[in-house]
């Protein structure tokens, strides 16, 4: 039997967060970039995500390809962060930046819009953005 249909079928029947199969549900790495590029894109585009993508660099190269590798490894797939980047440090990469509340939604915000056009399923679309909160609200460093 091809490993595609038995992980296919393994991550149908475990929870979303248990093993991999958040990161199956996600289309592995290839799911997760279309997904943080469509984030990106909603950054460059919403207005209300406009003082948030000023705190990104003119060239999204590089922030695309690290959103995208910590999202692998966060959702149970392989840690490509780590191996590229070095550990992973949420609140002291983000400490420079002023980010309250309105930024962390802003963030979401881009986040919900990119999840839109996924061809996830709608319990997975939910349940992501749900668990999104806890790294976004990790990020912020203002009242």
């Amino acid at each position: 039997m091809d490993t595609a249909v038995v992980k296919a079928e393994i991550s149908e029947k475990l929870p979303y967060g248990v093993g991999d199969a958040s990161y199956q549900a996600a289309g592995g790495e290839v799911g997760i970039r279309k997904l943080v590029n469509d984030f990106y894109d909603a950054m460059e585009r919403l207005p209300e995500a406009e003082t948030i993508r000023q705190m990104h660099p003119v060239d999204l190269t590089v922030s695309r390809d690290k959103l995208t590798l910590f999202l692998c490894g966060w959702l149970g797939g392989p840690a490509f962060f780590g191996q590229k980047y070095g550990p992973i440090r949420i609140p002291q990469v983000h400490s420079h930046l002023a980010i309250g509340r309105s930024e962390r939604d802003a963030w979401l915000r881009c986040m919900e819009e990119a999840l839109k056009v996924q061809p996830y399923a709608e319990a997975f679309k939910r349940y992501l953005l749900e668990q999104l909160f806890v790294p976004a609200e990790r990020s912020r460093n203002r009242e």
